[in-house]
Parts: C-alpha cells; sequence; structure tokens
C-alpha cells in the first residue's frame, strides 16, 4: 500500500508550493557557488519541504545528489567513514553533484567533535553541500553557522496545505468530508507531511463522519519566534506567531521588549516602540475592563506590527536574543515579598495584629524584629534574618 505522503512528494520545482525564497535562495546558491559559502542551511520546522527541495533542485539543475543522514554520522570518527570518501569521489556525471547531508541538528557538539569535523570538511569540500536543519539556531550548531548561508523556510499556509490536500483528494477519487479537509488545513501549523498522513487517515473513515483532528502539538522556542518576527520578511501569517508559545502573552511583551534595540535602529526602532506601547494599551483596557476580545489587538501588535516596523524586508545577519531583565526583577521583587510575608504571619500570630497592617506598617515593624529576642521568640530561621537586616 503507497504512502500517500511519500507518493505525493514534489518531484518537480513547479510543484514545490510556499517556498520561493527558499527556491531563489538556494539555486543562487548553486549557480554560483564557490564564489559564495561553500554550504547552506534549509532551515524550518518539520514536514515544510527541506529534503524534498534539495532533491528536486538538484534534480531540475541535473546535479547528481548524495545523500546523507547526519544521526548516522553523528561524531567526528562516523563523518570521516561516512561523508569524506564522498567529497573524495569524483561524480558520475560531468554536471557535477550535491552532497545533502538531512537534520544536521543530530550531529553531537563540540563534545564530540561532529560539529567541528563537519566545518573541516566543508572547508576542503569541491562540491557544494546542503544541510537540513529543525532549528539551525541551536547553540551547538555555532561553528557550523558561521561557515553557512542560512535558508529559512516557512511554514507553508493553511490556504496552500488545503490547495494540495484538494488535488490529492480529486487523485485518489477519495470523498472526505469538506469540513474535516478544511480543519486539517487550519491546524496542521505548516506541517504538510503530518497533513497529507492526517488526510490519509481520514480517507479510511469516509466521507459521512467528522473526526476530530487535534492541532500539531509543536511548542515553539521563544528564541526561534522572536527571530521569526524581528528578522523574517513580514506577512499575515505572523499574526499567529506565539499562539504556539508555551508562554503567556504578558511574558512574550517582556520578550519583545527587551529584544527590540538588539536588532533595530533608527526609525525602526521608533516605530516598533509605538507598536509596543499600543499592544500595552490594549493589554491594560483587557485587565481594567476584562474586555477579552481585545487579545487579538493585543497580539497583533507584538507580532505582525513590530514586524512590519521594520519594513517589507527581511534582516539577514546574527542578532543575540536575551531573556529580558524585567522578569528577572519581578522574580526576585516576588521573592522578597514573600518572605516578608512569612514573617508578617509569624509576627501576626504572635501578637494578633492584623498581617495586612503589618505589611502597611512594615518599616516601624522591621525594627522590632531586628531585635534578636523578638527573632528568637518568632522562631526566625537564618534566611528570614539575613532577610531583616537586608531589606
Amino acid at each position: 500500500m503507497k504512502n500517500w505522503s511519500e507518493f505525493y512528494r514534489p518531484r518537480k520545482l513547479s510543484e514545490v508550493i510556499g517556498q520561493e525564497n527558499a527556491i531563489e535562495k538556494l539555486e543562487n546558491y548553486l549557480r554560483n557557488f564557490p564564489l559564495k559559502k561553500k554550504a547552506v542551511i534549509l532551515n524550518g520546522p518539520p514536514g515544510t519541504g527541506k529534503t524534498t527541495l534539495a532533491h528536486v533542485l538538484a534534480y531540475d539543475m541535473e546535479y547528481e545528489l548524495y545523500e546523507l543522514n547526519a544521526s548516522d554520522m553523528r561524531n567526528k570518527s562516523s563523518l570521516n567513514e561516512r561523508l569524506k570518501p564522498v567529497l573524495e569521489q569524483k561524480s558520475l556525471f560531468e554536471s557535477g553533484k550535491v552532497i545533502l547531508i538531512d537534520e544536521v541538528d543530530g550531529i553531537s557538539g563540540e563534545d564530540r567533535g561532529g560539529v567541528t569535523e563537519l566545518v573541516s570538511l566543508i572547508e576542503e569540500s569541491e562540491y557544494p553541500i546542503i544541510c537540513t536543519a529543525n532549528d539551525a539556531w541551536s547553540s551547538k550548531l555555532a561553528p557550523l553557522r558561521k561557515k553557512c548561508e542560512i535558508i529559512e523556510m516557512k511554514e507553508i499556509s493553511p490556504a496552500d496545505v488545503k490547495k494540495i490536500l484538494a488535488s490529492i483528494i480529486k487523485k485518489e477519487n477519495a470523498k472526505i468530508n469538506a469540513e474535516l479537509v478544511n480543519r486539517i488545513a487550519m491546524k496542521s501549523n505548516g506541517d504538510l507531511r503530518s497533513a497529507i498522513n492526517d488526510l490519509e487517515s481520514a480517507s479510511k473513515i469516509g466521507e459521512t463522519e467528522v473526526v476530530d483532528i487535534d492541532e500539531r502539538n509543536r511548542s515553539v522556542d521563544i528564541f526561534k519566534t522572536l527571530k521569526h518576527i524581528f528578522q523574517d520578511k513580514v506577512s499575515e501569517n505572523m499574526l499567529s506567531a506565539f499562539d504556539n508559545v508555551d508562554m503567556p502573552l504578558d511574558d512574550v511583551l517582556l520578550w519583545v521588549e527587551e529584544n527590540i534595540p538588539r536588532v533595530y535602529s533608527g526609525k525602526e526602532l521608533v516605530r516598533a516602540y509605538e507598536r509596543l506601547g499600543e499592544a500595552d494599551l490594549f493589554k491594560g483596557r483587557i485587565y481594567h475592563q476584562q474586555y477579552w476580545r481585545f487579545l487579538v489587538y493585543e497580539n497583533a501588535f507584538l507580532s505582525y506590527g513590530i514586524s512590519e516596523a521594520k519594513g517589507k524586508k527581511e534582516k539577514t545577519g546574527f542578532y543575540k536574543y536575551s531573556k529580558p531583565e524585567r522578569i528577572l526583577k519581578i522574580w526576585l521583587n516576588n521573592q522578597k515579598h514573600a518572605k516578608r510575608k512569612t514573617i508578617a504571619g509569624k509576627f501576626s500570630a504572635s501578637t494578633h495584629v492584623g498581617e495586612k497592617r503589618i505589611m502597611k506598617e512594615w518599616k516601624e515593624v522591621r525594627n522590632i524584629l531586628k531585635n534578636s529576642l523578638v527573632q528568637k521568640q518568632l522562631k526566625l530561621d537564618a534566611e528570614e534574618i539575613e532577610y531583616l537586616m537586608k531589606y
């Protein structure tokens, strides 16, 4: 029995949908090799067609393609054993060859020499090397990034996913509920391969049933999402950029605020802060008026609005994103407040004075609590006594 996701994998460049920018960059790299960097990384979430694009473009340009999976050559010795002979072997055809290293995330870091050895082999290579990665921005791949051009693969839009699913349904002469097809496309989160697998499963149920398709459980890393917002070309898909980030929108706002000046400057910086101000305004309205429908506006300003502040072009280069200092300060303040509340509770139990009043009159109460006899009577521990001396 055929597997739909494999059977309907694009065989021609014209069949690759939604990756025009990546196609142009990869084709330019292959045509101009080795004028630019000797390797590229196709970077993007699962199911966006990274491996497929490498195969299709190599075939279209009449290159011989050697495919290796990084998980089979994780360290220095296995890289030498598997990759080095391929680099030294001449092509069977005059048109040349391309080496594809799939899932480069699987190569070990500095501890086992995998990434370091790959960088060395790339420098020696006479042939273009295409790597694929789900997260090219992981710390262990930092040495590799310096030697590679990074080409981002976009998540495929729900409209394009639906178009492809409709084409498959027609070719298979399948009968599938239209509402279900739409649900599969909307909940695929750009993972076309998984959407086709869901469609194949649904085809076995029949058109009269509408089954529940769970949304792809892909919790997206906040660093990756920030890079998408700040550096990628602005698009409507960015409105849902933070949907899969496992973090409250209030915390997302702090992350965006912290990293705006790390990427933007000049007029784009001013525009970005204006959008951030609008997001914060709607946040205030939500809390004061309990109008939860305003969340959509806060989200829009934080995602599409911040991205659009840089203009229509993408921002290339590497930027170091960092955790917001305000979160750390808030945490430290909460820790201090919690310690104070614990001490106030003990004092209240012994004096029958209300805890709220003690917290309100803390400066005066603190002077009493500094007395060692009082501390002993309240059975304050070392951390609580240290807190009293500091705060």
